[in-house]
């Protein structure tokens, strides 16, 4: 199957694993944290479908192998964008480009792409600012919920990492749908 979306980027943290339950060494490295209720299943049937899937974060490479792999889902990413490994965070705009690279993505395709994260300073503006579609996971408490300017609304908004399924599908559908041809 052909998909009209490219690709789909997550946040890490209160996006696929709850922070609340992160174990972290004297580094900030996380060594050990759950999932978000759902998390794990959405990316394994992304994967399944023929997605391919890109991590987009902040904090230290370690951590995202170190969580990913207890959970079984570090293979399943064809991509990693990590911020220390980068030399800059998100909202820089270099971070979601390191990751669209290395996934063979033009720049005039960006808009086939889906980034899907917590916080709408880092993750949406991010998102936005490199005309990728944003989605906020409005899940944890522990970031503002209210955008502090147009650049920081999300396109589109979800409650918990399954909502992801039903909207990837509709995001399809759009994709797909003629635009004016004659």
């Amino acid at each position: 199957m052909t998909h009209h979306i490219l690709a789909i980027c997550f946040d890490f943290g209160d996006t696929l694993v709850d922070e609340a339950s992160e174990v972290k060494d004297e580094t900030l490295t996380t060594l050990s944290g759950e999932l978000i209720p759902g998390a794990g299943q959405v990316v394994r049937e992304l994967k399944r479908l023929g997605y391919r899937l890109a991590l987009v974060a902040d904090g230290r490479a370690a951590t995202y192998y170190n969580v990913l792999s207890q959970h079984g889902l570090y293979d399943l990413f064809d991509a990693f964008a990590i911020s220390e490994q980068v030399g800059v965070e998100k909202p820089d705009p270099r971070m979601f480009v390191h990751a669209l690279d290395q996934l063979g993505i033009a720049r005039g395709d960006y808009g086939r792409t889906v980034m899907v994260g917590n916080y709408l300073e880092r993750d949406i503006r991010g998102a936005n600012q490199v005309g990728m579609i944003s989605v906020w996971l409005d899940w944890a408490p522990r970031r503002p919920k209210v955008p502090a300017g147009p650049i920081e609304v999300p396109q589109y908004t979800i409650k918990v990492p399954p909502d992801l399924l039903p909207l990837i599908e509709t995001l399809e559908q759009e994709q797909a749908a003629p635009t004016g041809s004659a």
